[in-house]
């Protein structure tokens, strides 16, 4: 099999265009084979047999495309869907796809090749003859056809095959073929062509960048076709080409000797003294060029490297020596329109802008390699990559033989494939994986043996963390870096899990509010860079307007099937309030994430799960930005960036809640991952209140040195002159930079008044007292007893709930752990009277952490239709109950106000005391005046009735 680099070809016409010297005697021709090709589908699996590469197919398709772009299929008849999107032609086996093609005279006693950049396992016939078969699909499937394709008219046949069994069962799960993200496609997609070379011909070229000795150490692979040893050339010069001032290295001519058939050889190439480093902050590519010459030009290829060296020191990444720090994303390949990736630059570059606008400098490719148009495009854009092989699953020796050695191949040939791109700096065996570590190990010493350049771990998120770092991986990607032992998370590395993870979702959600704590414990005996793994999670209710962007070949039935649940359960008119209340709080719980990290001396980085929205495994609508990278309106990348960046300043403060007296202490510290130290940088610091007058301030000139975390400046503030609860802002600035960011806090006063007017009754149960002292008209305060309501409420939960409701609950239930709650934020009016003593936002915010903590939302479903709590709860839109934290009715002449949350238990803390206080000053105005009116027996039946449930099933997940 003949191994020619893509890499060489790919993305030719961009980069030729950006050189002036151009090869005066082009070496390789190519017909290209996009337009109309007949086809057929082998429903039946019967086309080899019946010898269909020697009939003429009827069909006709476009390619490069798809069976869904061509509308070819068997047409979906399940559009009750909810796991994910859903394809409009379904297809899963054999498809025929064959063009006649003229062979000119001139190609006479040339190689030539057939090269079709990215396709499911094939099968080629020339007429009637094969000419083999090929399994890659995640690099350019080639089949040598130098011997079939004689000059004259001649019909290419290709059978596809992306049916069961046309590879090892475990690809079927990963993102390559999965149905949850690109889908299972069948087809033809990318550099699609008939390539000829002369016999004798360079076949691998490979480079490894040396910028502190100036050079390049080429290894080339020529083969060549003489029966004898020969004496050739190799030229090569080199230029960078998409920087403001390019350089150029002067031409060289090495002498080679070649003997007949494959001859390896090594060339340093010296650049010059002055060369132009890649990395995120200035990506300087430059390209190569390299002529083999005899007695004429035998061949050219062409590549693209960048002069860097990505490293690691001790436990951080580097960067041509220093230290940078990785703020990424997850990529799953979901692309709605198309079901599969780009396949041309300019559109990975707009993906990569859009990453880039939010300071992301970094991809994981969950369980998948990208084709060479991301490469080339992040090699533009300074994105660090980390592809991966295409599996999801458990390794064994004797097992899985066919499975081992399919991943092998695929591995040598994305090392092969895309090695010499500069963004190409790290390199996994695939997503959370377990087994046999030994074989593991195998993997990763023999892609060592083969290619040096990228870091290379044993998977992402192995053993789901459990077993930390392994012993000869160059970092360690994961949730957490060891087992859990107890509730204190203190192997985690990132903030947010599952219920069937870890003890009350994690960090955010288990732990009281604050921005003092991070990860140094966990990474302490860490010796390679710790990279948090799928940060983040938080669930956004769907926003129904997105449903018109749906016009390619996926359709979102999944969203159209939630909408009618919320039109069932008469909520549909608050869809929109549910998305933006649950989208705010999400935003507020990815940034303290992001935060820990940032704050974490020694870290490595994270990558979120995600910045996007992962429309499959039950419908997980996780990101800021939906499925086709548009922002939903949440954030913007200004915002967002405060937080994320390279240089990010940071407060650490004990809690969020404060009272007038006390004085707030605080300290400012600056994550500097920028090119520089930055020298005599003055940093200022004033907290303002809600009208925006400054109530204190300070500032401190420093140098804020590169590659780490540094510690700043004190922060003291009294804050006796704050006699009414209020939300104030502490805002820290970069003088001269465009680095800042913000704190909400909230400053309560000391002396909240919760004493019970004498007009207030307080309840705790519903029973005949109750009700009497309503129909004798009593205000009434009750404090439902929790235990009483199990079956008609659902618990507390602070943070969205992660991924999707459907999937979690499953697997919790299945690994005998607790269900998450389930909810997604409060959605409230702040204007309402109830909170004229507790600011409030219409979302939830660490204000709300004890109280929503200590709560169970009490299940409206049969209160009437159109009736709305004054503090609601968001449920998950599997479930999609009308929740209620606090909600009011008139019960004969008597006025009941229901508090879900027990805040009498967490008195000790100044918002859940203020909340209380608010509440009894509420309900001695003459505010509270319940518009909904309920009879006694109403209200019985409303608290004592059977809630009617839809049964949520699970979503299977390959590691649990």
């Amino acid at each position: 099999m003949f191994r020619i680099i893509f890499p060489l070809v790919a993305g030719m016409s961009l980069i030729l265009a950006s050189c002036k010297d151009k090869f005066s005697e082009p070496a390789r021709e190519t017909i290209f084979l996009d337009g109309t090709w007949r086809f057929a589908m082998d429903t039946s699996g019967t086309g080899i047999d019946n010898q269909w590469f020697a009939s003429k197919l009827e069909d006709s398709v476009t390619l490069p495309g798809t069976m869904d772009e061509n509308r070819k299929g068997i047409v979906n008849q399940d559009t009750g869907e909810t796991m994910r999107l859903s394809r409009e032609f379904m297809y899963s086996g054999m498809a025929w796809y064959q063009k006649d093609i003229e062979i000119p005279e001139k190609w006479n006693g040339l190689n030539i090749r057939l090269i079709m950049e990215r396709t499911k396992p094939t099968s080629v016939w020339v007429d009637s003859a094969p000419a083999g078969e090929n399994s890659d699909i995640l690099t350019q499937q080639v089949y040598d056809l130098s011997d079939l394709l004689t000059p004259g008219l001649h019909t290419i046949t290709i059978l596809v095959n992306n049916g069961r069994g046309s590879v090892p069962g475990g690809i079927t799960g990963s993102h390559a073929w999965t149905e949850h993200t690109q889908t299972n496609w069948n087809g033809i997609i990318g550099r699609f062509c008939l390539e000829a070379s002369n016999k004798s011909y360079i076949t691998e070229l490979k480079t490894f960048p040396d910028p502190e000795a100036k050079k390049v150490l080429t290894r080339l692979i020529v083969f060549s076709a003489s029966e004898a040893e020969e004496t050739a050339s190799v030229v090569m010069k080199a230029a960078s080409w998409n920087t403001e001032r390019p350089v150029r290295a002067k031409k060289k001519s090495f002498t080679v000797t070649l003997k007949p058939g494959e001859n390896e050889i090594e060339l340093s190439y010296n650049l010059g003294d002055e060369i132009q480093l890649w990395s995120e902050f200035e990506p300087a590519l430059y390209k190569l060029e390299v002529v083999l010459k005899g007695d004429r030009t035998l061949d050219a290829v062409t590549t693209d490297f960048g002069m860097r060296r990505f490293s690691t020191s001790g436990t951080q990444f580097t960067i041509n020596g220093l230290k940078t720090f990785l703020r990424g994303k997850h990529d799953a390949c979901v692309f709605p329109l198309t079901g599969h990736p780009p396949m041309d630059v300019e559109s990975w570059r707009d993906v990569f802008r859009t990453a880039k606008s939010y300071n992301i400098n970094f991809y994981r490719f969950h369980s998948w390699t990208p084709p060479e148009a991301a490469f080339l495009a992040a090699d533009i854009e300074g994105i660090y990559m980390q592809p991966e092989l295409s599996f999801w699953g458990s390794f064994s020796r004797d097992r899985n033989t066919d499975l081992n050695d399919y991943l092998l191949k695929q591995g040598e040939k994305i090392l092969e494939t895309y090695g010499n791109h500069a963004s190409f700096v790290m390199f996994a065996l695939g997503n959370e994986l377990s087994g046999d570590q030994t074989v593991m190990n195998d993997f990763l010493n023999h892609f060592r043996s083969l290619d040096n350049r990228p870091l290379m771990s044993y998977g992402t998120n192995n053993y789901l963390g459990y077993r930390g770092q392994v012993q000869g991986e160059d970092f360690f990607a994961g949730c957490r870096v060891g087992p859990d032992t107890d509730d204190s998370y203190k192997t985690h590395i990132r903030a947010s899990f599952s219920f069937a993870d870890a003890f009350d979702g994690g960090y955010i959600n288990g732990r009281y509010p604050s921005t003092n704590l991070d990860y140094s414990g966990a990474i302490a005996n860490c010796t390679v860079p710790a990279l948090g793994t799928e940060v983040g999670q938080y669930q956004i209710y769907p926003d129904y307007n997105e449903i018109k962007k749906y016009t390619g070949v996926l359709k979102p039935w999944n969203l159209e099937i939630f909408r009618k649940r919320l039109e069932e359960n008469n909520l549909s008119g608050q869809a929109h309030d549910f998305f933006r209340a649950s989208g705010a709080s999400s935003v507020i719980c990815y940034r303290a994430d992001i935060e820990m990290a940032m704050r974490t001396p020694g870290f490595g980085g994270f990558h979120l799960l995600d910045l996007q929205d992962f429309p499959g495994q039950g419908t997980a609508l996780i990101g800021i930005l939906d499925a086709f990278m548009d922002s939903k309106g949440l954030i913007t990348p200004e915002e967002f960036s405060q937080s994320c960046n390279k240089v990010v300043p940071l407060l650490i403060v004990e809690k969020f809640c404060w009272t007038s007296n006390e004085t707030l202490t605080a300290d400012i510290k600056v994550a500097n991952y920028s090119r520089w130290n930055l020298l005599d940088q003055e940093v200022l610091w004033d907290i303002k209140n809600s009208a925006g007058e400054k109530i204190a301030e300070g500032s401190k000139t420093m140098e804020i040195a590169q590659g780490g975390l540094s510690e700043l400046i004190s922060v003291s503030a009294g804050l006796a002159g704050i006699t009414k609860a209020e939300k104030v802002t502490l805002s820290i600035n970069l003088s001269g930079t465009p680095y800042k960011n913000s704190y909400s806090l909230w400053i309560y006063p000391a002396d909240a008044d919760t004493q019970i007017p004498s007009d207030i009754i307080i309840a705790e149960k519903l029973d005949a007292k109750l009700l009497q002292d309503l129909s004798s008209g009593a205000k009434v305060l009750f404090f439902p007893d929790h235990k009483a309501f199990m079956e008609q409420s659902v618990g507390g939960l602070y943070i969205p709930d992660y991924w999707n409701y459907r999937m979690f609950k499953s697997i919790s239930e299945n690994n005998l752990k607790p269900v998450s709650p389930g909810t997604m934020s409060i959605l409230t009016d702040p204007d309402l009277p109830l909170f004229s003593d507790f600011p409030t936002e219409f979302h939830t915010n660490w204000q709300w952490w004890p109280i929503v903590k200590n709560s169970r939302p009490f299940i409206l479903d049969n209160a009437p239709k159109d009736y709305k709590p004054l503090v609601q709860v968001v449920d998950n839109f599997e479930r999609n109950h009308k929740l209620g934290l606090i909600f009011e009715f008139a019960v004969g002449k008597g006025k009941l106000l229901v508090c879900m949350s027990d805040l009498r238990s967490v008195q000790d803390k100044p918002e859940a005391r203020q909340l209380y206080s608010s509440i009894l000053k509420y309900m001695s105005s003459g505010n509270f005046n319940p518009s909904q009116n309920l009879s006694a027996e109403e209200l019985k039946t409303l608290f004592s009735s059977t809630v009617q449930s839809r049964k949520i099933t699970g979503v299977g997940n390959i590691s649990y």
